[in-house]
């Protein structure tokens, strides 16, 4: 039996009730650059403010953004919670507003070797953080990587954060192909949701869906939506010298409003998936099983 199929197993086993799974949202981009994290941290801010409990992944393991937004720095991994014996609770560094934030840190590669015990303790935390949240935003790298795509392919839904640079739109593209010809996608599971990020103005944002979305319907033929736009703003660069978010330093900068627009959005939208298991438990036995172990 391999590892993902073991972790499902112990998953039903734990019976993980998708009533109270957390629901799992991974951001990423094609290029660096583009505000990925800026929009994972604000929509958290915004998720809390609505009366959700929040906790971001930070799986982007080059960088270190999310911690540097909240002015802090973790004492522990996910490393710890799987070879040191940590509890969840201990891996989790609360933020502004009692966002809760996890560090990846090495210890993603290593759950493909995690034998039977290590995986009964693994899914019993990731239960817990299911009871922990309402809602778990992952950041993913920026690229086309191997890993940023496993997180892709196990993710129930994907919110793609491009900008009009003719690059970001290029890395877009290629990012959204290695998603397609990826044999463990399934389009029907995880549709892609779309942020137009550093625009002059909402018209602009929506041209710039409709140019890549032009491009991805005839080549690629792969549905993507539109969840709205983020303009350019000299507060939300002030919010980031400043370690602090934009929707908690100044709630009336235009970048505020938009994300406060977006979250509303997606909290309007339905997100159960047919044959994608839920909550974070769930997302981990995807990401093993889009490994093809």
């Amino acid at each position: 039996m391999d590892q993902a199929t073991r972790l499902r197993t112990i998953i039903k086993q734990n019976q993980v009730a998708p009533a109270n799974a957390a629901r799992v949202m991974t951001v990423t981009s094609g290029k660096g650059g583009v505000g990925k994290s800026n929009v994972a941290i604000n929509l958290a801010v915004q998720f809390k403010k609505m009366g959700q409990r929040v906790i971001i992944f930070d799986a982007d393991f080059g960088l270190a953004n999310i911690e540097v937004m909240f002015g802090t720095v973790p004492k522990h991994n996910l490393a710890d919670l799987v070879y040191q014996g940590k509890g969840i609770r201990d891996v989790i560094t609360w933020g502004p507003l009692d966002i809760g934030f996890i560090s990846g840190g090495s210890g993603i590669a290593g759950l493909t070797n995690l034998n039977t015990d290590y995986l009964n303790y693994l899914v019993s935390q990731l239960n817990e953080l299911d009871s922990i949240a309402d809602v778990i935003i992952i950041d993913t790298g920026a690229g086309i990587s191997s890993a940023v795509i496993e997180f892709l392919v196990a993710s129930g839904e994907i919110l793609l954060v491009t900008t009009p640079e003719p690059t970001s739109i290029t890395d877009s593209y290629s990012l959204l192909k290695a998603l397609k010809h990826n044999p463990r996608y399934n389009s029907g599971s995880s549709q892609v949701k779309v942020i137009s990020n550093k625009v002059s103005d909402y018209k602009e944002g929506e041209q710039l869906y409709k140019k890549l979305n032009a491009v991805v319907q005839r080549y690629l033929h792969l549905d993507m939506s539109y969840l709205g736009a983020i303009p350019e703003d000299h507060e939300l660069s002030k919010a980031v010298m400043q370690q602090s978010p934009v929707c908690i330093s100044n709630v009336n900068a235009k970048s505020a409003k938009a994300f406060d627009d977006i979250s509303k959005t997606l909290m309007d939208i339905p997100h159960e998936r047919s044959g994608m298991m839920r909550g974070m438990a769930g997302f981990f036995a995807n990401m093993l099983k889009s490994r093809n172990v």
